[in-house]
């Protein structure tokens, strides 16, 4: 139950190099730069509810149970189904665009976004403190 609870953005490094790869517009970009974006986790065992609050009051929300296909849904809002592993304590899940883990890390709330283009990976990390 580690991940309970709500997390607020700390830190972000490479964001805004990842948001434009995966396709992210500039102005939202813009607005997300220095936004400390609330992610609200409630877990009971491997079924989670998954909810972050953006800029604008938009609210992405995503539900799912560790092992099992579930409708998901991107921050640009595009809807896919995919299959949250839970691989060495970290949540992990193929986006359509890039790779996402998420795992708790000295108390710390650490995503990692991995995304491929021609010149290689971008990395993006978001460390978040719990509030």
């Amino acid at each position: 139950m580690a991940f309970n609870g709500k997390w607020e953005t700390e830190s972000q490094d490479g964001y805004e190099e990842f948001c434009k790869l995966i396709g992210i517009p500039d102005d939202v970009i813009s607005k997300g730069r220095d936004f400390k974006l609330v992610t609200e986790v409630i877990q009971n065992g491997d079924d989670f509810t998954w909810i972050q609050y953006y800029p604008n009051n938009h609210v992405v929300t995503n539900k799912f149970i560790v092992g099992k296909e579930s409708d998901m849904e991107t921050v640009g809002g595009k809807k896919f189904k995919g299959v949250v592993s839970m691989e060495g304590g970290k949540l992990a899940i193929s986006f359509p665009k890039y790779h996402h883990t998420s795992e708790i890390s000295g108390g710390k709330l650490v995503e990692t976004s991995t995304a491929t283009c021609a010149s290689g990976p971008v990395v993006f990390v978001r460390t978040s403190k719990k509030i």
